[in-house]
């Protein structure tokens, strides 16, 4: 039975991207950029049209069978409501992470490596849509293997001692996470014989019933969740964090910070209900460990970021405590946290991105200069950039009406809803850790905004970086007021997503 037109968007999003990165990779500068932009504009447009289909007809989710092979020989795309919504975010995300950080590129990235810089994040958005759409776990891993790869080029194209030692950080630990995941693919066909997600999920929940293969599951769970927990950064596994965000360019830093840990982390999820399924995963107590990880590292990470005298390494250990939260949300273990912990990933997505983006601005009104006591007065030097970094700390604190407030409150709802020792848990890491919040985001914010010295003269045209940058910074605070101000209707979209995900 032949498909309506509109159920290939997820296909065409994954492969757009893919194969405008070979094509990319001979093209000039000047015509690699644009191309690229126009890709992610056409796949953003793409996953919004999905998105408000699936939103306004009720559409059910839906198999999209690729090369006419049906299960378990072939290979399925299966899209829904959730996947909508995530593709759009993310493709949104990466575009104006882009248009944010171009101008920088000239300087930090030598002009013989625009154009592979270009291919990488084509590359880098093929693999989250993949992440995203894919029915079949080792498709999964090997998208999952080039979100990997092209991170790292990410991280390594600034080449300089530092990038380079990050990229190998990165690259080492990733590694190790990636064994660890495809060493749970393999047990895990090796007990059910299957590998696309439904057929596997048929399967496991036949062994659970019958107690059969019992530890050799519970093996399975473990080694996959370790790996993503691994490779999306969760407390104590952050240890290539700081450099690799702190020293990489304004664009790396915001796609690494808002896309890669959280396409790691919408893996994780669509296994639990894809895969495993939510009530075995809740036998097996894995989400107990994932909640006392998460609870320390909502409150390590903001200790770190505390200690900080370098803006954007201050910008890198929050997102430890921030992906702490998202862990928490999952490891309450209902769909409440579920949705808790989506919409924090993109709470986190948004405001993450604009903050590193907008430290690179203030960081150039400050003569090129990241450290607090060169960055007085750079609120007035570079202004949108000031209001930008303004707006996303008041929103990593919890300000009303800004997405962080609406993330912590679902959060804590979601917390409050689980009615065991974890509702308290949730509670005091969230007083805690917005209380640390308060004190490192306010402080930068006022530091911002305190008279510089009065030996200090910087170039205000420095602050300046053109007309795409300004947009982005205007798009990305319009992006985070929205998340706080339509944040019920995202819930219940997100709620009604995770109703078809299983």
């Amino acid at each position: 039975m032949a498909h309506p037109l509109w159920q290939s968007i997820p296909f065409v999003c994954i492969l757009l991207p893919l194969g405008s990165a070979a094509m990319t990779s001979v093209l000039p500068a000047r015509w690699a950029r644009r191309w690229t932009l126009l890709v992610l504009l056409t796949v953003t447009s793409l996953s919004l049209a999905l998105m408000v289909l699936f939103g306004v007809t009720g559409a059910s989710n839906y198999t999209y069978t690729m090369g006419h092979y049906t299960a378990p020989w072939g290979n399925e795309i299966r899209a829904g409501q959730l996947e909508a919504i995530t593709a759009h975010f993310f493709s949104l995300i990466m575009l104006l992470s882009l248009m944010g950080g171009m101008r920088k590129l000239d300087e930090h990235v030598t002009s013989s490596k625009h154009s592979l810089y270009y291919v990488v994040l084509l590359l880098l958005t093929a693999a989250l849509m993949a992440q995203i759409y894919t029915n079949d776990i080792f498709t999964a891993y090997v998208f999952l293997e080039i979100m990997t790869i092209s991170a790292c080029a990410l991280i390594a194209v600034r080449n300089r001692g530092r990038t380079l030692v990050a990229a190998a950080r990165y690259m080492i630990l990733n590694l190790v996470g990636s064994g660890l995941f495809l060493l749970g693919i393999i047990l895990l066909y090796d007990l059910t014989g299957h590998l696309l997600m439904s057929n596997i999920k048929e399967a496991v929940a036949a062994l659970h019933a019958t107690g059969e293969y019992a530890l050799p599951l519970d093996v399975v769970i473990a080694l996959i969740s370790v790996g993503l927990c691994v490779k999306s950064a969760l407390f104590p596994f952050h240890s290539w964090v700081p450099d690799a965000y702190g020293y990489s360019t304004p664009t790396s830093a915001a796609v690494l910070s808002s896309l890669v840990s959280k396409g790691y982390i919408f893996l994780l999820i669509k296994i639990i209900y894809r895969v495993i399924g939510l009530q075995v995963m809740q036998e097996t107590h894995i989400f107990n460990v994932l909640f006392v990880f998460a609870l320390v590292g909502m409150v390590m990470g903001s200790i770190s970021a505390i200690r900080q005298s370098d803006i954007r390494r201050m910008i890198a250990f929050s997102s430890v405590a921030q992906i702490g939260y998202v862990y928490a949300g999952i490891g309450i273990g209902s769909d409440m946290g579920m949705m808790a912990a989506l919409f924090h990933m993109f709470s986190h997505a948004a405001c993450k991105s604009m903050l590193f983006l907008a430290a690179g601005g203030l960081a150039d009104a400050s003569g090129n200069s990241k450290q607090f006591h060169d960055l007085r007065g750079s609120g007035y030097r570079s202004p949108i950039a000031g209001v930008a970094f303004t707006i996303g700390a008041l929103s990593m604190v919890g300000f009303p009406f800004l997405g962080g407030f609406a993330s912590k409150l679902n959060l804590a709802l979601a917390g409050l809803n689980s009615s065991d020792i974890r509702a308290i848990l949730t509670l005091a890491a969230l007083a805690i850790s917005t209380w640390l919040n308060t004190m490192y985001f306010l402080r930068t914010v006022i530091t911002i905004y305190r008279k510089p010295d009065e030996n200090a003269h910087y170039p205000v045209e420095r602050g300046q970086r053109g007309f795409c940058f300004n947009c982005s910074l205007v798009l990305f605070s319009a992006v985070n007021i929205g998340l706080g101000i339509f944040s019920q209707s995202i819930v219940d979209a997100i709620m009604r997503g995770i109703g078809m995900f299983g």
